[in-house]
């Protein structure tokens, strides 16, 4: 099998204290310790960004495409004008990429939708340019809802992370709506130290959900996906399938 699964809850994590701020940051920043926060947004990827760079250098990553070859971001090593949070197309050194931790957070796409893709005045597209939709990321919700039909391409953007090939690196993906109560297992599987006093708070705004029932039926295959991943999922380079 390609895809390692970790489960952990423990309610004692559940209260950061942001405010108690005694830890040393000189001392837990590790530089060669390099974190690629992969999402498509609306995913809290931003929350586990900031908390990350406590310890290391972090890159948010908006790609839809992981490359076969782990590669740098933006204009890392490269004099191309890529966008900072695509891949850039420069192969990282095979002998670099221990430093290397590739994160890919999802989250339920109703929720999604309403937090980052769709306005009170049409469609984010700037954002769903990033995150390289189709027709130039111009893709409305009511055209979504008028064809039945996943324009956002959400299901492809989570299956390009999720599902096993002839990669060089892991992919941990992490399910947003566990992370709260699974801070302690993420640090531990990212090899950063559990210092609760640095967890991040959790501040989010309730949003409204119309079209939900609309939208569930047409993201109900993804959504289910979603519901049988656990908290963690490494998923593992197919070429490492003997040593499992």
């Amino acid at each position: 099998m390609n895809r390692f699964s970790l489960n952990f809850t423990n309610s004692s994590i559940l209260n950061p204290r942001l405010n108690n701020h005694n830890t040393n940051h000189n001392a837990i920043f590790d530089k060669n310790k390099v974190f690629y926060v992969c999402s498509s947004g609306g995913c809290g990827s931003t929350v586990i960004f900031n908390y990350l760079k406590n310890f290391g250098t972090v890159y948010h990553i908006h790609d839809r495409y992981p490359p076969d070859k782990l590669e740098y971001v933006g204009n890392v090593n490269s004099d191309k004008d890529i966008h900072s949070e695509w891949f850039n197309g420069v192969k990282i050194p095979e002998e670099h990429l221990e430093n290397y931790k590739v994160i890919f957070i999802y989250r339920h796409p109703i929720q999604v939708i309403y937090s980052r893709f769709a306005q009170r005045d049409g469609p984010n597209v700037t954002h769903l340019r990033n995150i390289k939709c189709d027709n130039g990321g111009n893709i409305n919700i009511f055209d979504v809802l008028k064809t039945g039909k996943d324009l956002y391409k959400m299901e492809e953007f989570f299956d390009n992370y999720t599902t096993p090939s002839n990669r060089n690196y892991n992919i941990y993906c992490i399910k947003y709506e566990l992370f709260w109560d699974n801070i302690s297992l993420f640090n531990r599987m990212m090899g950063i130290p559990d210092i609760k006093c640095l967890y991040p708070e959790k501040q989010e705004k309730r949003k409204q959900s119309p079209f939900l029932i609309k939208l569930t039926t047409i993201y109900q295959s993804l959504i289910h996906k979603m519901k049988s991943m656990r908290f963690i999922e490494i998923v593992q380079p197919l070429q490492k399938e003997k040593c499992i």
